[in-house]
């Protein structure tokens, strides 16, 4: 049985990733990092449990490891190209936004 959780979305509103509307917010490859570091400390508590169900999540732990570690060189990819092209963003200083258009107020 596959069950996922029902998150509430809103379209017009980040939660988390730095935005005009969110400037306080993280940026993108910070919060990879964090949830990293996180499915890390768990790996390590589950480690030495031998039992097949504890084996089956660090495995799939380990993987989902790897593609966290895809997406972070990801994001700071992006962040380069982004930098490279228009500088440092300023939307944290009440700038437009580099690509893209400006959230709705």
């Amino acid at each position: 049985m596959n069950v996922r959780a029902k998150i509430p979305v809103e379209d017009d509103v980040t939660h988390f990733l730095r935005s005009d509307q969110k400037p306080d917010g993280h940026r993108l490859e910070d919060l990879l990092i964090q949830l990293r570091g996180d499915v890390i400390h768990r790996c390590n508590l589950i480690a030495s449990d031998h039992r097949p169900e504890a084996l089956q999540v660090l495995a799939n732990n380990v993987k989902i490891l790897g593609l966290l570690s895809e997406a972070v060189d990801l994001a700071f990819d992006s962040t380069r190209v982004l930098d490279r092209a228009f500088g440092p963003s300023q939307t944290t200083h009440g700038g437009p936004p580099r690509i893209g258009k400006a959230d709705a107020a």
